[in-house]
């Protein structure tokens, strides 16, 4: 399958969904539409961080300073990583309870092979299967084609894709070599 411009944030919802497997109307924006995605725990994940607290009355495990995960080719890098879980019993600490949310904080980047996403914040919601990165300058990149704008929105479960402006203009650089050989 080829991959799209926008495909590293399927895979970016992979490494979160494996994560979880394991113990504005003026505003300017373009729509894109992202086949098939294959949520899979099929590699192993790694964390790393300076810092990790875990507190099981919040139901929140909190990563601190260089935050780093990584499946496969997929890297996702943050200042501050906060996984919220569910309160239906499980324990945190124990890797028993369901993941509800992850957010990303402190400059993101999301890597997977020729792509990046890069932005202030991020926020993946497993219940609704949405992904949202925001910030002054959410940039995607796959090799030499650009896509600029302030919050990108993909919900997982039907491929759909949003990039807004927020009161400005989305921009978007596309190389010609890129396009696939009829």
């Amino acid at each position: 399958m080829a991959r799209t411009p926008l495909h590293i944030l399927r895979v970016a919802a992979v490494v979160f969904a494996a994560v979880l497997l394991a113990p504005a109307a003026q505003a300017q924006t373009t729509e894109s539409r992202m086949s098939g995605l294959a949520l899979s725990g099929d590699e192993p994940i790694q964390i790393e961080s300076d810092l990790l607290k875990i507190n099981e009355e919040t139901s929140q495990a909190t990563f601190t300073g260089n935050v780093k995960v990584v499946q496969g080719d997929t890297v996702l890098q943050a200042g501050e990583m906060i996984v919220n879980y569910t309160n239906d019993g499980g324990s945190v600490s124990s890797g028993t309870a369901d993941i509800r949310e992850i957010e990303l904080y402190k400059k993101v980047l999301i890597r997977s092979g020729t792509q990046t996403a890069t932005a202030d914040a991020g926020n993946f919601n497993m219940a609704d299967e949405i992904l949202v990165l925001t910030g002054e300058k959410v940039v995607l990149t796959d090799a030499e084609n650009v896509f600029i704008g302030c919050k990108l929105t993909v919900q997982m479960k039907n491929g759909q894709a949003k990039l807004d402006s927020c009161g400005r203009r989305v921009m978007i650089q596309l190389d010609p070599k890129s396009r696939p050989k009829q």
